[in-house]
């Protein structure tokens, strides 16, 4: 079955910065559409980003528009989010997933696949 494997998250203190991996295995990567998504204790899970299958259109929360910045090699198989300047209201769980609906204007829909996830928690 297809598997997503996120990797990259860790302890940071505010202002810093991170960059999280999903890497995908039995899935035709390069034909999917994949996004980042979050969860927060006692928060709905939150759209963070989501990128086109061939990296054309990208979507970013309002939340993190300016700090974040997504991208794919679909040589790799993997996607990346690049997290800089982070906050405190960051830190969360942070999900891939494949085979989401990518909208500028309406963001980013859950896929079928989902990681494991990866925790990300900020310091202030």
């Amino acid at each position: 079955q297809v598997q997503l494997a996120e990797s990259g998250g860790g302890l940071v203190q505010a202002g810093g910065s991170l960059r999280l991996s999903c890497t995908a295995s039995r899935l035709r990567f390069g034909d999917v559409n994949m996004a980042w998504f979050r969860q927060a204790p006692g928060k709905e899970r939150e759209g963070v980003s989501c990128i086109t299958w061939s990296g054309s259109i990208t979507y970013y929360a309002d939340s993190v528009k300016g700090r974040f910045a997504i991208s794919r090699d679909n040589a790799k198989n993997t996607l990346y989010l690049q997290m800089n300047n982070l906050k405190p209201e960051d830190t969360a769980m942070y999900y891939c997933t494949a085979g989401t609906s990518v909208s500028t204007n309406y963001g980013c829909g859950s896929g079928p696949y989902w990681g494991q996830g990866t925790q990300v928690t900020v310091s202030s």
